[in-house]
């Protein structure tokens, strides 16, 4: 049962939130932010789903035009494809095992953000594609990571230094290191050897604001509850150039390590913008406010280094 605390953030989040959906300001450009997500290939069976909400969510607001580019190959999310595949007149294969695509080659230069649905064990994109991608960021494009497309491409030095942090796939104390906060609110950058990512129990977690300025996150509580989620432990990476908006306590009753680990987090990777959410594990998460309209913050500014999607509300 929630405390009257926890009541009075969610009450706070959701009239925040409420705002953010309705803001006149979201017509402010007359020319929709163009947004293209790529998936095919995640652990999270639920990806074509969450695909679908979020294109759905990103072009409600009216200040986004959103395309979907999928690996021909996909794995995972069969149960999900009948109702979320795409009528874009490709043959999509499912596999047993991930596989990389050789035509998979999205023009990103068309867009002005990207948005990564791929998660653990995605097969890696064609050497054309990714350094396609690299250039792409280097001169100023926009990537938004959410939840397990940060256990993505172990091996791809550029797009680790992209997402700051990130977990599995072999990732140890070689990847770099481990970055959360004490309980005093301090940021801690530890180095010592250990597996990269984890998580305990799902369960709702608060979330705690620990930069309060950033244009993602100006305006929100300055503590929140998030839904049923996984929150994600022991994340490492080279952490260049890394702002972490937010943070979660890794509760040792869930299982958790007992640390505030970063949920929300952005990165400057030479002219490009990257916005990183640790949450989206599953319906609950993806459908939540603090999931969804974090997201949507995220997206625009990682598109254009400001947020218009405000509101007035605390």
């Amino acid at each position: 049962m929630k405390t009257a605390l926890q009541l009075m953030m969610v009450l706070m989040i959701a009239v925040w939130m409420s705002g953010c959906q309705s803001s006149p300001s979201a017509a402010l450009s007359d020319v929709p932010l163009k947004v293209l997500i790529v998936d095919g290939q995640n652990n999270h069976e639920v990806w074509p789903w969450a695909t679908a909400k979020i294109k759905q969510e990103l072009e409600a607001t009216g200040r986004f035009s959103v395309d979907v580019y999928r690996s021909r190959y996909t794995w995972k999310g069969e149960n999900w494809l009948a109702d979320y595949g795409l009528d874009d007149g490709k043959t999509y294969t499912a596999v047993k095992e991930p596989q990389t695509d050789p035509e998979f080659a999205p023009v990103f230069a068309d867009y002005q953000v990207v948005i990564s649905n791929f998660g653990w064990k995605a097969a890696p994109w064609p050497q054309a594609t990714r350094e396609a991608f690299e250039a792409y960021m280097k001169n100023g494009g926009g990537l938004v990571v959410f939840h397990a497309a940060d256990n993505s491409f172990p091996d791809w030095p550029a797009f680790n230094q992209m997402i700051g942090l990130g977990g599995w796939g072999g990732r140890n104390e070689n990847s770099g290191p481990y970055v959360y906060f004490s309980d005093a609110g301090e940021q801690v950058v530890d180095t010592s050897p250990g597996q990269g990512g984890g998580h305990g129990q799902q369960h709702p977690f608060e979330i705690q604001l620990q930069n309060y300025e950033h244009p993602v996150v100006a305006g929100l509580p300055e503590s929140f509850m998030h839904a049923q989620d996984e929150l994600y432990n022991r994340l490492r990476g080279p952490a260049q150039n890394l702002t972490v908006l937010a943070t979660a306590y890794d509760d040792p009753a869930f299982k958790g390590f007992g640390r505030h680990e970063p949920v929300l987090m952005t990165i400057d990777y030479f002219d490009g913008r990257v916005f990183h959410s640790t949450l989206g594990h599953g319906k609950p998460a993806i459908e939540s406010d603090s999931f969804l309209q974090s997201l949507i913050r995220g997206t625009e500014w990682a598109a254009t280094g400001t947020v218009t999607l405000t509101s007035t509300q605390p």
